[in-house]
C-alpha cells in the first residue's frame, strides 16, 4: 500500500495520500486511497485510479478514492485506523 500511496503523491494535484484495506464481498479486501489535493489544484476519482493502473498492476490500484482531509495525530502521523472504519461504511454503499 505504500507503493500506491508513493505513487499517489507524486501525481502534480495530490497534496497527501493514505490507502487503507477496506472488506469487499467479492474479493475479501480492496484497497481504498483518502487524498487531499494540492491548493487550487483538481481531478477525479477516475484519473487517479487510471494514474494508478498506468504505472502498476491493475490489481494494486484503488477501487475507490476519497477526497478529505486526513485525521493525524498531533506529531502529524495519519491514522489510519480512522480511515478504515470509514471505507468499510463507504465500500459497503457502493456495492448496495
Amino acid at each position: 500500500m505504500i507503493e500506491v500511496e508513493n505513487l499517489l503523491v507524486s501525481h502534480t494535484a495530490v497534496a497527501d495520500a493514505a490507502v487503507v484495506a477496506a472488506p469487499h464481498s467479492k474479493w475479501g479486501e480492496v484497497p481504498v486511497a483518502y487524498v487531499t489535493l494540492k491548493e487550487g489544484a483538481s481531478t477525479s476519482e477516475t484519473d487517479l485510479i487510471e494514474f494508478v493502473r498506468n504505472h502498476l498492476a491493475h490489481f494494486k490500484a484503488p477501487k475507490a478514492i476519497l477526497f478529505d482531509d486526513l485525521p493525524k495525530t498531533s506529531t502529524g502521523k495519519i491514522q489510519k485506523f480512522e480511515l478504515r472504519k470509514r471505507a468499510q461504511s463507504i465500500l459497503v454503499e457502493r456495492e448496495s
